[in-house]
């Protein structure tokens, strides 16, 4: 089967970099390769658009009020750029956790959309408007994935057939489960792609306070309705977003710079350092300090 395969392919990759567990960036694919072996507690991060296919053990995934659980076998697309948390729930050293996460290209995507429309119907009525969806993996999915991972391993396929490979797995998505979720993200006028750009507003602003009547009116929309709306897609509100955003970016700066707490912390829009550390110390566990030190150790 091209699930064995594909299998196989990433674990002999992650035995090659010598990693026995975490996230590994294959460089000619694009991709994230990820294995774990044991489970883990909950787990803070940024997802941004993404097809992640889980080849073995199983994982939860979502926000603090949606979760979703993913077993082998079966694919999560996200479709906006969101704060999540997620564990491993099946994982161990003779079986470990073992997935793949393929970035989705959502300009391929709008190119592709017109083509798939008339072939296509998509139900006006949004039944279920998160932007996270969970469904069963199909066979010609898997099989463009394993061929565009084998055509990344040499360099002349990589440059001839891999980027053909690339477009198909995009097409594929628009004629698969996850389509109409999709296209709701794609079509300029619908609820998703409006509270699509006003994720990106908060992204592009992060250190500024929200003033959700102003975003509201920027994306053509009522206060009441944007409000409610940006919760269904995002399954949390505009302030919460915002602030989760805040403190995993703080977080990656702490990791990954030498500016002082008190920089991060006015750079992430807080008035106060106390605010920012009890708020950090809220979200991670520990405070701003500890957390830079146990990354560093």
């Amino acid at each position: 089967m091209t699930e064995q395969k594909l299998l196989r392919w990433v674990s002999e990759l992650l035995n090659q970099s010598a990693m026995q567990e975490g996230i590994l960036f294959h460089e000619h694919s694009g991709t994230h390769l990820i294995r774990y072996e044991t489970t883990n507690g909950l787990d803070s991060s940024v997802y941004h658009p993404l097809l992640c296919l889980v080849l073995q053990g199983a994982k939860q995934v979502g926000t603090s009020d949606k979760m979703l659980t993913v077993g082998a076998g079966q694919s999560v697309i996200v479709s906006h750029t969101l704060p999540v948390v997620s564990r491993i729930t099946e994982a161990t050293p003779e079986r470990p956790y073992i997935a793949l996460v393929f970035p989705l290209d959502l300009d391929l995507l709008r190119s592709l959309a017109p083509s798939v429309s008339g072939v296509l119907s998509f139900s006006k009525r949004i039944t279920n408007s998160f932007s996270i969806g969970l469904c069963d993996t199909d066979e010609e999915m898997k099989n463009a994935l394993y061929r565009y991972f084998s055509q990344c391993n040499s360099k002349t396929t990589q440059h001839l057939l891999a980027p053909i490979t690339r477009r198909e797995i995009h097409a594929r998505l628009l004629l698969s489960e996850h389509a109409e979720m999709l296209n709701r993200l794609l079509w300029h006028e619908s609820i998703a792609s409006r509270i699509f750009q006003a994720t990106q507003d908060i992204q592009s602003n992060l250190a500024n306070n929200i003033a959700i009547g102003d975003l509201a009116q920027r994306v053509g929309m009522s206060h009441s309705a944007f409000f409610e709306q940006f919760k269904n897609v995002t399954g949390t509100s505009p302030l919460q977003y915002q602030k989760e955003l805040r403190l995993l970016r703080a977080r990656d700066e702490l990791h990954t710079s030498r500016a002082k707490v008190s920089e991060i912390a006015f750079a992430m829009g807080y008035e106060s350092l106390a605010q920012f550390s009890r708020e950090y110390s809220r979200k991670f566990g520990r405070s701003p300090r500890e957390d830079r030190q146990l990354a560093h150790s």
